[in-house]
């Protein structure tokens, strides 16, 4: 044991969750579960509501997104929605609790802030996140796309974390890659790895890409890029929120546009539940130092 605790309740979340919770417990850890209703049993872990995860707990975990639009904990598993009641957040109170875009947790229920945590701001959930999302990408790409990878001609608008993950996935498999990017730097590296750089607002001038993937979380991709880039590729939008892409016009134009959200929890939710703890282990040993 470590961290002076024994005890780790996660209430909600996806598969991500479930593996968070495997993999606390594989470590020694006690572990109750709470929005998981739906999961009849886990080998060695407490499956109860979340008022008692919270109760038995001396760590919370909650998902990303920590809430949802509706202000409710997000729980795909349950059959009942989890609200933070008055109980629960009781039961939480004094707990040190984990969660992912925890601003709205913060702004809704204040009494929470001193004892909260945001492992989503971590730059080692970033990076790792990133990897899983480019392959993610890749296995949309491979499905959707009647080519192969080889030989495509692949767009990668934006070169951030997950930008760069996924230009360093395709180049190996020996697509044709150009990269967009605004900062000289950002293209400075793009050729540095073996793809071709392209100034953003140059996108324009391109022409017969196969796949195109954003990663750009603004409308990059209006109706006038579409149709002078895009009109005879794939197009998977990795953005958060509304996404990149303009899909009314994308639908106009037949072309395929795939929003593509929470990646890591569809493809790879074992790596991403390992993530997550791990960043919270990271979180913990600096806290208590």
């Amino acid at each position: 044991m470590i961290f002076g605790c024994r005890s780790f309740g996660v209430i909600g979340g996806d598969k991500r969750q479930l593996y968070c919770a495997r993999s606390l417990c594989d470590d020694g850890y006690d572990v109750a579960i709470g929005g998981f209703d739906a999961v009849s049993e886990m080998k060695n872990i407490e499956v109860t509501t979340p008022f008692e995860a919270a109760l038995m707990s001396e760590i919370i975990v909650l998902p990303l997104p920590c809430l949802s639009k509706s202000g409710r904990i997000p729980a795909p598993f349950s059959k009942e929605d989890v609200i933070l009641s008055d109980d629960l957040l009781r039961a939480m109170k004094g707990k040190r609790v984990f969660c992912g875009m925890a601003d709205a947790l913060r702004s809704k229920f204040p009494a929470l802030s001193d004892t909260l945590y945001d492992y989503y701001l971590r730059e080692e959930f970033a990076v790792l996140n990133a990897v899983a999302t480019a392959e993610g990408a890749l296995e949309i790409a491979m499905k959707n796309y009647e080519g192969t990878i080889n030989a495509s001609r692949c767009l990668v608008c934006g070169y951030g974390r997950i930008g760069r993950a996924l230009t360093g996935m395709l180049t190996p498999l020996g697509a044709d890659v150009t990269v967009s990017a605004r900062k000289a730097s950002d293209l400075a590296w793009i050729k540095s790895v073996g793809a071709r750089a392209v100034r953003s607002e140059k996108l324009i001038e391109e022409r017969g890409f196969d796949i195109i993937f954003n990663t750009v979380p603004h409308k990059i991709l209006n109706c006038v890029l579409l149709a002078r880039i895009a009109t005879d590729a794939l197009v998977i939008d990795l953005a958060s929120g509304e996404g990149g892409v303009d899909y009314y016009c994308a639908e106009r134009l037949g072309i395929t546009a795939i929003h593509a959200l929470s990646l890591p929890g569809k493809a790879a939710p074992k790596t991403a539940g390992e993530i997550v703890k791990n960043t919270i282990y990271h979180i913990l040993e600096e806290d208590d130092r």
